[in-house]
């Protein structure tokens, strides 16, 4: 299975040394035949900075409300790899660049998790600009231009992202490495 996953984190506008935490999980999953076969989406508590910021709200438009009721990185990130089935199928993570891999290890880190897990990963970011003939990666949103798909749901929001970099995944299905 493909796990094309995007995480949301705690944000600022001006940002300072404050360490990132994830408040979104979302994931599609994608099996062998490049048919898209389940989702996941969970809001995450965050420990260190539980106050999201206004700036963060305005991004993503998770609210305090959604992240208060969230489980906390430990339990939700359990959830996750359940639905993946880590310990039980194949899988390959892929997402739009390597920060959602980082955040991932940071998190783990932060909670004394494993992180094996996290390393079967590519970025669909650093692959999608070769298979698509252009110089540089680029942001999602233009990668979606170029490809003549419409930008749908929320630009950062961890499950429509994951849902868009799907659709990037499935149209050059078969050609990843």
């Amino acid at each position: 299975n493909y796990i094309i996953f995007d995480l949301e984190a705690t944000c600022w506008e001006n940002r300072d040394q404050s360490p990132n935490e994830i408040i979104e999980i979302g994931a599609v999953k994608i099996n062998a035949e490049g048919t898209t076969v389940d989702e996941f989406q969970a809001f995450v508590k965050p420990t260190v900075h539980p106050t999201l910021s206004d700036f963060c709200t305005r991004l993503t438009s998770i609210t305090q409300q959604h992240v208060d009721q969230a489980p906390t990185f430990d339990q939700a990130i359990q959830l996750f790899k359940d639905w993946i089935g880590v310990d039980q199928l194949p899988y390959l993570l892929c997402s739009w660049g390597f920060y959602d891999r980082r955040q991932l290890r940071e998190d783990s880190d932060r909670f004394g998790l494993d992180k094996k897990w996290i390393n079967k990963h590519i970025s669909v970011k650093h692959q999608h600009h070769k298979l698509a003939g252009t110089e540089q990666p680029m942001g999602m949103d233009e990668a979606l231009k170029l490809e003549g798909f419409p930008l749908q749901g929320t630009h950062h929001r961890g499950i429509d992202d994951a849902r868009n970099i799907a659709r990037i995944f499935q149209q050059y299905f078969g050609q990843w490495q």
